[in-house]
């Protein structure tokens, strides 16, 4: 017999992509142990992970169905899809693929081994046009291991005498076994060799390539129906090599799979019920509480714990090359923090210490964590943002505040507040990046949490026995805040007379410079607008991210220039959809599908966020309207999919049935975002509570009940003003020792003022401003001690 491999042609198959990130389910084994997660969309798995949540290894996988005389239905293309949980708050899923001729049905029950690395499918093919003879039913499985398209190679073998389909990259393996024995199996590349293109041209399967070497590949395997009676168990299982992988795909044939769906959903289930319970909402589907927790509880590393990514999708996948590694399953630090602050708010707490000491981990020496990162914290884009060295202090002092760790947890915590403040104190205010990852400047948002976190940072400062370090960095938090409107405030411009309002707080204004004046009179750019589209007035955006300033318990929610902000939000970038009001990041965002619905390639027009809809109710609620809060609520609710998903962002326009994007309902963006399932849990909470479950107590008790004033403004290189008002003090900050030589009568009579340091890397120097008249001009300048020079540039601040 002639057992030479058939090799596939084709080498190496079309240009590799990576799938839908519509999922309408996520899922894994609550252990350690099973260290795979799977992706459902369209009535089929997509993307499953192994052995890590940020490594993908499948493109997807599904059947085709055939009669053997030129009928030919794709389950992911030709049927009606319906999801269901067997078990609420348990990703255990049962999809059902009606096809839309009528001819069949496929039920599937799909869980993960609690204790393998193999995702299980047990599947019934229900004829229902004649008989189970009529049919052929095939697996089309697309192996992209190792988060990559290309490389990958397939072939058909066996494990100890059962037949299997394989594949393997470098590390990475995985086999597919059916509980009867294939019929068939090929292997070959994409687009040229295989099993969809056989089918679709022949009508039945004629091609059994045995071997697809190295390039974008996929494996077909032919049910015997015949034999199954139209039921049958498949297996499909990952290691680091196709033999293991073999092993554990047969192990899980001789095993009980209701014995094991039950093990995984009891799991599940012990977990869920130690959460804070919320009872379900009337017209609330699949319970969104529990889903949004088992969503964001999936997201979490077993590897790493306390690593959890933003969302197991790339968005606009089906048009995204197969070769970009991240998509969205990296770490965010800022959507990690919020996350877990979710999980906190469903009384998770345990999850929030494994975030500490992750954050431990990943922060880089300087103090600051990358803009985001693989799960063993090698960075991947090179961004700094600096909401994202201030968030993880927040999570410190609310897990200090209750009572998730203890004296001797702080101890050992201080070193990563210590740097992260030091970063922000160093760094800030401006920021690199601001939360929507493009520009750089003051952000009203960034600037938000960079305060709060100074303040919760000095309460902590004291906890470790560093008074004189609390006392500067409420120094710092005050004349921030106090600086807030001068950075950020718009006045007197066309679009609030447009509006009818005195002025605003505007998206981002540029970074300050020795010789601009007021930062929000500059301009700025935006990055993902086509080149002759970037250049804007910092007056003319407008984003939802002032909120924050109410968020964060810096502003009251009634204060004047809050309520002009939200009337020009609204004017500008609210939408009423047919499930209630979003909004958009900012006007002029291009971060979202074409007009014609095609998918965002670099450019494009930003669509609606939920998550927006979710931080506008817990403004509403921080002003006292609850009723406007919980109507928000049922909205944000609404924008779930069917498998109780929230989207990154809905379509925002009329619909395009054929690109499937449709007024109010999800776009082609990341889906599910778990900081957006992470804000649904905060509204519930708080809502329930009466009050914003996360707004940081400390900055609430300065600046909207003591209305603490500023004693200092600061002179920083990268905020240099040029004025303060009388009766404060001028504070110099710079970060290298230096004797400042200043003089307040132009230079007639001098004075010299070494630094002092501090224990972050910032040199203060007093200069005694506060007792001189308005229109005292001071000119100052700096000789640097460690370098011996003098800095060759005078500078000046004017008393008002």
């Amino acid at each position: 017999m002639n057992t030479r491999p058939s090799y596939a042609p084709g080498q190496p198959g079309s240009a590799p992509k990576w799938t839908s990130s519509a999922k309408v389910g996520v899922g894994t084994a609550l252990n350690l142990v099973s260290r795979v997660w799977f992706t459902l969309s369209h009535g089929v798995f997509d993307e499953i992970y192994y052995p890590h949540v940020d490594l993908a290894c499948t493109r997807d996988m599904g059947f085709l169905v055939t009669d053997g005389r030129g009928y030919f239905s794709d389950e992911k293309r030709h049927a009606d899809h319906e999801v269901a949980y067997r078990v609420e708050g348990v990703p255990a899923y049962r999809l059902v693929n009606t096809c839309e001729d009528g001819r069949y049905r496929i039920v599937k029950d799909i869980i993960t081994h609690p204790d393998r690395p193999v995702v299980l499918q047990r599947t019934r093919f229900v004829p229902l046009a004649g008989s189970l003879d009529d049919y052929h039913l095939y697996v089309l499985l697309a192996p992209h291991l190792g988060n990559h398209g290309y490389g990958n190679t397939a072939w058909a073998g066996d494990t100890k005498g059962v037949p299997m389909l394989f594949a393997q990259r470098e590390h990475f393996a995985l086999a597919l076994a059916c509980s009867r024995p294939w019929l068939k199996m090929s292997a070959g590349f994409v687009g040229v060799s295989d099993g969809w293109q056989d089918l679709a041209q022949h009508g039945q399967m004629t091609w059994e390539y045995t071997r697809a070497e190295d390039g974008n590949v996929a494996l077909m395997g032919e049910v015997d129906l015949r034999a199954t009676a139209g039921e049958f168990l498949l297996a499909l299982a990952f290691s680091g090599h196709g033999l293991e992988a073999g092993h554990h795909a047969l192990a899980c044939l001789y095993d009980d799979f209701d014995a094991l769906s039950d093990a995984y959903i009891a799991d599940w289930q012990k977990w869920q019920s130690a959460l804070i319970p919320m009872p379900k909402r009337d017209g609330d589907r699949h319970n969104l509480y529990r889903v949004s927790t088992m969503v964001l509880h999936t997201h979490e590393a077993k590897n790493l714990p306390g690593g959890i990514i933003a969302s197991l999708s790339v968005p606009w996948g089906f048009a995204n090359g197969g070769e970009d590694l991240g998509g969205y399953h990296l770490v965010w630090v800022r959507d990690l923090v919020e996350t877990v602050s979710g999980l906190l708010a469903a009384g998770a707490r345990q999850t929030a210490v494994r975030v500490l000491h992750y954050l431990q981990c990943t922060q880089e020496a300087d103090g600051h964590w990358a803009q985001n990162m693989w799960l063993d914290g090698t960075p991947y884009w090179g961004g700094v943002q600096m909401d994202e060295a201030a968030f993880p202090i927040l999570l410190t002092d609310q897990a200090w505040r209750e009572k998730l760790i203890d004296d001797d947890d702080l101890a050992r915590l201080w070193p990563m507040v210590h740097r992260a403040v030091g970063y922000v104190v160093r760094n800030g205010p401006v920021t690199g990046q601001d939360r929507w990852e493009e520009d750089g400047g003051y952000s009203p948002f960034t600037l938000a949490v960079e305060i709060a976190a100074l303040l919760c940072a000095a309460d902590l400062a004291e906890r470790a026995d560093q008074p004189d370090l609390a006392v500067y960095l409420r120094e710092t938090a005050d004349a921030w805040n106090a600086s807030i409107e001068r950075w950020t405030y718009a006045e007197g411009t066309d679009l609030a007379r447009r509006v009818g309002v005195d002025g605003y707080y505007v998206r981002l204004a540029p970074p300050a410079t020795t010789d601009q004046g007021t930062p929000w009179r500059g301009s700025i750019a935006i990055k993902n607008r086509p080149p002759e589209a970037t250049s804007h007035p910092a007056v003319n955006i407008i984003s939802p991210d002032a909120l924050a300033l109410v968020r964060f318990g810096l502003r009251a929610a009634d204060d004047p220039r809050i309520l002009n902000t939200v009337r020009v939000i609204d004017a500008l970038l609210k939408v009423d959809t047919p499930y209630g009001p979003c909004w958009r990041r900012y006007n002029e965002d291009g971060y979202g599908e074409h007009d014609d619905g095609s998918p965002y390639d670099g450019t494009g027009r930003g669509r609606l966020w939920p998550l927006l809809t979710g931080e506008r109710a817990h403004y509403e609620l921080a002003a006292g309207r609850r009723d406007e809060a919980e109507r928000l609520l049922r909205t944000l609710e609404a924008f779930a999919n069917e498998g109780g998903m929230l989207p990154e962002q809905v379509w925002d326009s009329a619909d395009i049935p054929d690109k499937e994007l449709f007024f109010g309902r999800p776009s082609g963006s990341a889906m599910p975002l778990v900081w957006a399932h992470a804000e649904y849990i905060k509204l519930r909470r708080s809502v329930r509570d009466g009050g914003v479950f996360d707004r940081p107590p400390q900055s609430v008790q300065r600046y909207l009940v003591d209305k603490t004033p500023p004693t200092f403004f600061t002179w920083r290189f990268n905020d240099p003003i040029d004025h303060l008002p009388a009766g404060k003090t001028l504070r110099l900050e710079v970060l290298a020792p230096a004797r400042v030589h200043w003089s307040a009568d132009g230079w007639q009579t001098v004075q010299d003022t070494e630094t002092r340091p501090t224990s972050v890397g910032v040199h203060l120097a007093d200069l005694p401003t506060a007792t001189s008249p308005s229109g005292c001009e001071w000119q100052f300048t700096f000789y640097w001690l460690e370098a011996d020079r003098w800095e060759g540039v005078d500078y000046s601040v004017t008393v008002r």
